[in-house]
């Protein structure tokens, strides 16, 4: 599976493309951090990231890209920008039918570094060290893009089986409602057919 992360972002918006399976080394095909200027007008900016994600897209090829999901913070400013750049990144692979998945932070961190609260530099070191590369990718937000692809890399099997048993059962209900149904209807059409039924004659 290839995976392309996005740390969304309107200043810097990191992605990275890492590819491998649950249970087995993995490998990043490439990191980075696409960056517009912070005194250029909003629409302009996100046609950049747009053009960024594009050309990463075009480049690599991913099968699903893993975007961090925006949660409140106090500065809402700082979240109407992150959840901009992050539906733009969606838009992107939405358009080409590459299918998108979303990660908390805390998501990420769990899964990468076995805390939820593990700091940028935790999981920088961790990348660092799952990838096999020389030194933490920089700036964070760039090791924060290669983590969210990780992540969806591992946590992927085990919500496809979730997926899988929820649909089983679905199927299941609706074959023993159908059932059901169809035994309803044959005692309605039986008692039916008795009510209408020639009594017999008394001598």
């Amino acid at each position: 599976m290839r995976v392309l992360g996005v740390d969304p972002g309107l200043t810097r918006c990191g992605v990275g493309v890492v590819e491998g399976v649950a249970g087995r080394p993995l490998t990043m095909r490439g990191v980075g951090v696409v960056r517009t200027p912070a005194d250029a007008e909003l629409g302009s900016r996100l046609v950049a990231i747009e053009r960024g994600i594009e050309q990463w897209l075009d480049e690599h090829e991913p099968e699903c890209v893993a975007v961090e999901r925006v949660f409140s913070q106090h500065n809402v400013r700082t979240v109407m920008g992150t959840a901009q750049a992050s539906a733009v990144a969606m838009l992107c692979a939405a358009r080409r039918g590459i299918p998108v998945a979303l990660h908390t932070p805390s998501e990420v961190k769990a899964a990468v570094t076995g805390s939820g609260r593990a700091d940028k530099a935790q999981v920088g070191a961790m990348v660092t060290r799952l990838l096999r590369l020389d030194a933490p990718p920089k700036p964070a937000d760039a090791a924060d893009a290669l983590a969210l692809a990780i992540c969806h890399i591992w946590r992927a099997p085990a919500k496809n089986r979730l997926q899988q048993a929820a649909a089983q059962n679905r199927y299941q209900q609706a074959v023993a409602e159908q059932r059901l149904k169809q035994a309803a209807a044959e005692t309605r059409l039986k008692q039916a057919a008795a009510l209408h039924a020639p009594k017999g004659r008394t001598s």
